[in-house]
This record gives structure tokens, sequence and C-alpha cells, in this order.
């Protein structure tokens, strides 16, 4: 399983509607110039990813995750991923017949925030189990190595990884 298309809309400095695609299926970077978005598609994949620790994704309320606070006349933050599950040998259990799983999550002005799976609201664990199946834990320390400390982690022993 691997991304394929990522659609953020109202999060972060994404106001509009935008898809990015081309996702290789081993090895991917995001490049651009200075205060492009690069860091917020990443922290878009860890919203949708489910991530609880939100300082990691530059944020103290999920409020944060819509554009502009909600002051920019956008109300609510959208993320979706579409992953590529094509690859049976590593899908997840019980979505062996789906060639795509597109998973939503949304945030609405106050808080409240919703999960969707192939277009069905789930609760948050069916999507953390999802993700658990394929050994993905996103609220691992070093799931997501922020700037500045990758030199810190590069030279640590295995134990301490």
């Amino acid at each position: 399983m691997f991304i394929k298309s990522i659609v953020l809309d109202g999060f972060k400095s994404y106001g509009q509607r935008t898809e990015i695609t081309g996702f290789d299926e081993q090895f991917n970077a995001i490049t651009g110039l200075n205060g492009s978005g690069k860091s917020n598609i990443l922290d878009a994949i860890c919203f949708v990813l489910g991530i609880t620790n939100l300082t990691h994704v530059r944020a103290a309320s999920l409020q944060d995750l819509i554009f502009k606070s909600g002051q920019g006349g956008v109300n609510k933050a959208t993320v979706s991923i579409t992953f590529d599950n094509t690859n049976k040998s590593q899908c997840p259990p019980g979505f062996e017949c789906y060639s795509e799983i597109v998973i939503t999550r949304q945030v609405v002005m106050g808080g409240k925030n919703k999960y969707l799976m192939n277009g069905t609201n789930v609760p948050n664990k069916k999507v953390q189990d999802l993700f658990c199946s394929i050994q993905l834990n996103v609220n691992n320390p070093h799931f997501l190595i922020m700037q500045g400390k990758i030199t810190k982690v590069l030279n640590m022993k295995p134990p301490e990884v």
C-alpha cells in the first residue's frame, strides 16, 4: 500500500482544494521554495494518519489546522489520502477486494472532527486499526523526523532508536 494522491481543502496554507499526485511506490521527495507549503503536506499526511500530538504538526489545537484558523472564510479542513492497494500481499486484512483505499479526515470550527473510509463515516479506531494492520504507527516517536532533528537521530545507537 502506498500513497497515490492527497487532496487538501482548507488545511493550513491550502485554502482552496489542492490535489497532489505523482507519488512513487518507494521514494518521494517534496521540494519547493520557502513558505510554499512543503511541511504542510507532511502535516496533512500525519493528520489523516491520526497523529495525537499536535505539536508534531505545529498546532496547538485542531482548529489551528483550518486555513487561517477560520478567519479566511473557510470553516473546515479536509484531507483525503488515496492509497494504492493493488499489491495484495501488502494490503490490510479485509481490504483485499479494493484496488484503492481512501481515508479522509475533516475538522470543523470548534474542533469537531470525523473520519471517512472509502466515503463511509467510521470511528477513529477503525482507521487506526487499518494502519496498525500494516505496521504503520504515526504516534511512534521516530515516525516523523522534523527538520533539524535528523542529525540527532542519525547519531543514535540502535537501542536508542
